[in-house]
């Protein structure tokens, strides 16, 4: 494993020293930790950064948009028949609620 040198402000170090010390572990280790949770955090944040600016201009295309509704509306009704048979009612079955019936029983 390669190693690598860098100087740290006072303040930092000493944080860095309690820290390892409440973990129990050398500094060196809560360094690789805390370098890797924020590289992949970093990675995280640039593929979001990504996907909504794929999604934004999806979103400016008026037929990207028709099409993305028509789908949505198509699922609904697969969706709402499974939701059905998920909570033991046949599909289109009416829910409680507008049968006047308690969901509690």
């Amino acid at each position: 494993m390669p190693a690598i040198s860098l100087r740290l402000p006072d303040e930092i170090e000493a944080r860095l020293a309690e820290e390892a010390r409440i973990e129990g572990r050398p500094r060196s280790e809560v360094v690789r930790e805390a370098i890797a949770e924020y590289i992949t955090r970093r990675e995280r944040e640039r593929f979001m950064a990504e996907l909504v600016a794929e999604a934004q201009a999806y979103y400016r295309d008026p037929e990207a948009c028709r099409e993305a509704l028509e789908l949505a509306e198509e699922a609904i009704v697969t969706g709402n028949e499974a939701l059905d048979i998920a909570e033991g009612r046949r599909p289109g079955e009416p829910w409680p609620e507008e049968t006047g019936e308690k969901w509690w029983r």
